[in-house]
């Protein structure tokens, strides 16, 4: 009896020799051949801060406090990888907090000449400073406008043109953000109740005269972006929304800091058709100087068969009901802008990366590294209309120490000031009433009749590692 064979076929799998180098101190295991590179890429930021010198705000036993301390501001670990030198990807999450938030995750490909395409979770491209890796960012933390209105990542494509040195323009289109777990079972709770997503669409253009020059240039550019009613991050009670709702906006930022969470300034509302945004950007480098600045206003347009009527608004500033502002019909017109400069002391030069618009790690003037000193100032208001979220500004000096390519130490001294009609959904002392009194806004802002408006002062530091 001839026993019975059976064949089986194999795939052959390529095994190709890796090289490893150190580059800027990060490994790199590379196959030049091949078109292939893998690297890790990991931050660590412990930052500090301390708060003095407060008029107003949250009160503790009767007086205003505003507590400091340390955290991690970020802990971030990534996995990149380019494949048949065309193909890219990458998986980026942060770890701060003690809780696991996705960042970016996403595939590219290069293969066209002068294109690029995405498809993933990104940032999108709106606003230099916030596409700025925070590795790289002249100060600890974003300007206000910056970190309230600017989409930062979602789920989405893009697509970018950079054919020549001086001009540079993207397109995307862009649905819900999907950082953890909550912002994902909300769509999925949505979907259920057949509520969708949500589109988002994004375009970006900047001219760059002396593009090809490697320590002087400018940056002029444009951001456009169409925001669809927001549908995640929300918490209902019933009915009720108490929290960003579907069809709402909820808009909230700190002073440019990250210890302290308290929100002063903040507004949330309903009846949202959808906002589009608009940012203009101009900056410019020569040697060790940079300059750069955005202006970004969001405009919210309302729908009128949304908008919950209410008897008894304040004309004032807008009322918070169960779980929800009031808005009437007009379009809220809220914007912002920063301008800073910054110059490197000890002969170190700026870099300025034309394929991405931004600005990246400067050139140390020293064996032992540079000092970079900086100075800022940034502006937000959530007033427009009827709707009065308060608004607020900062002035910041900022002394930066880059050790090497992979360390830095950051120092900010700020001091804020915010109107009185930032009050932390009126939970915060805004001013003093006519007999010398406390107030909050849940008591009417007019009610503050002197040392009205929030002020402090902040000294933040910084430690930092990229590996």
């Amino acid at each position: 009896m001839e026993g019975n064979t059976s064949e089986k076929s194999s795939v052959n799998v390529a095994n190709n020799v890796l090289q490893a180098q150190a580059r800027r101190n990060i490994l790199v295991l590379e196959n030049k051949e091949k078109g292939y590179r893998f690297w890790m890429d990991n931050r660590v930021q412990f930052d500090g801060a301390y708060y003095f010198g407060l008029k107003n705000g949250m009160l503790v036993d009767g007086e205003p406090a505003m507590p400091g301390g340390v955290a991690l501001r970020r802990v971030r670990m990534a996995a990149k990888v380019v494949l048949d030198s065309h193909w890219y990807g990458e998986v980026d999450f942060n770890l701060a907090g003690g809780e696991f938030r996705l960042k970016d995750a996403y595939i590219m490909y290069s293969g066209l000449r002068n294109f690029e395409f995405k498809a993933g979770n990104f940032k999108e491209d709106f606003s230099m400073e916030q596409t700025t890796s925070s590795r790289y960012t002249a100060f600890m933390e974003r300007p206000m406008v910056v970190s309230t209105f600017s989409p930062g990542r979602h789920a989405g494509l893009y697509a970018g043109w950079h054919g020549v040195d001086w001009f540079r323009a993207s397109a995307g289109v862009s649905w819900q953000a999907i950082e953890g777990f909550g912002e994902r079972y909300n769509v999925n709770e949505y979907n259920k109740m057949g509520k969708g997503m949500g589109t988002n669409v994004t375009g970006k253009v900047v001219w760059m005269p002396w593009g090809s020059q490697d320590f002087h240039g400018l940056h002029i550019g444009y951001n456009a972006s169409y925001r669809h009613a927001k549908k995640t991050d929300d918490n209902h009670d019933g009915d009720i929304p108490r929290g960003r709702g579907y069809e709402g906006n909820y808009f909230s930022t700190r002073n440019a800091t990250y210890i302290n969470r308290t929100k002063f300034i903040r507004s949330e509302y309903y009846g949202v058709k959808y906002d589009y945004l608009q940012g203009i950007e101009l900056a410019g480098y020569l040697n060790g100087f940079r300059f750069q600045s955005e202006f970004i206003g969001n405009h919210s347009v309302m729908n009128a068969d949304k908008i919950e009527k209410s008897n008894g608004a304040s004309e004032h500033f807008n009322v918070f009901r169960p779980g929800r502002y009031v808005a009437n019909e007009e379009t809220k017109l809220f914007h912002g802008f920063y301008v800073h400069a910054s110059y490197l002391l000890f002969g170190g030069k700026q870099y300025y990366d034309t394929s991405e618009s931004e600005f990246k790690r400067p050139t140390r003037g020293r064996t032992w590294g540079d000092v970079e000193l900086g100075l800022r100032y940034d502006y937000l208001t959530l007033n427009s209309k009827d709707i009065f979220g308060g608004s607020g500004e900062n002035y910041t000096l900022g002394l930066t120490f880059h050790a090497n390519d992979n360390v830095r130490m950051m120092l900010n001294y700020q001091y804020s000031r915010n109107d009185k009609y930032a009050g932390n959904n009126g939970t915060a002392v805004i001013g003093r009433d006519a007999n010398g009194n406390y107030t909050t806004a849940t008591s009417g802002p007019t009610a503050a009749v002197s040392d009205f408006g929030i002020r402090f002062n902040t000294i933040q530091a910084r430690v930092e590692i990229n590996f």
